[in-house]
């Protein structure tokens, strides 16, 4: 995956690129110390929700697909299929599944949904996310599942 350069804002321009894990982690996650652990946060999150054999879609978004040099952590959102129960996920999966505990444990912002839940349907729950807080759009990563 060639990532395109980053917008006037440090941001990835509008869109939903796809890559795999490696990519990510290799485009993203080597520039220094920081962003390398936050990359292995990237991974280990990736890995306890492939872990439920339940996880559809991956997406990553915030700081650390951005310009900025020094990220605080990774944010991501998992969209789970229908038949996931996070009362069923025990073990180390079950923190990414508690944003509290996934911040406090794994470093990272988890949030996700169930398939269903989804208003509008999953596009557009992806889509959601490349909103910032001002209302403006940005580029996103989807992870492509399966395929480190």
């Amino acid at each position: 995956m060639n990532f395109p350069e980053f917008n006037e804002n440090g941001d990835l321009p509008i869109d939903i690129y796809q890559a795999t894990l490696q990519e990510v982690v290799e485009h993203f996650g080597t520039q220094n110390l920081q962003r390398r652990r936050i990359a292995q946060r990237l991974v280990r999150i990736y890995d306890l929700a492939i872990r439920t054999n339940h996880l559809k879609r991956c997406i990553i978004f915030g700081s650390f697909i951005t310009a900025k040099n020094y990220p605080n952590d990774v944010d991501i959102f998992l969209l789970m299929d229908d038949d996931f129960e996070p009362n069923d996920v025990s073990g180390e999966s079950a923190i990414i599944f508690s944003n509290l505990a996934a911040q406090e444990y794994e470093g990272a912002s988890v949030f996700w949904l169930r398939s269903f839940a989804a208003l509008g349907g999953e596009q557009n729950a992806v889509e959601d996310w490349q909103y910032k807080r001002d209302e403006t759009r940005r580029g996103i990563v989807e992870v492509i599942i399966n395929d480190k």
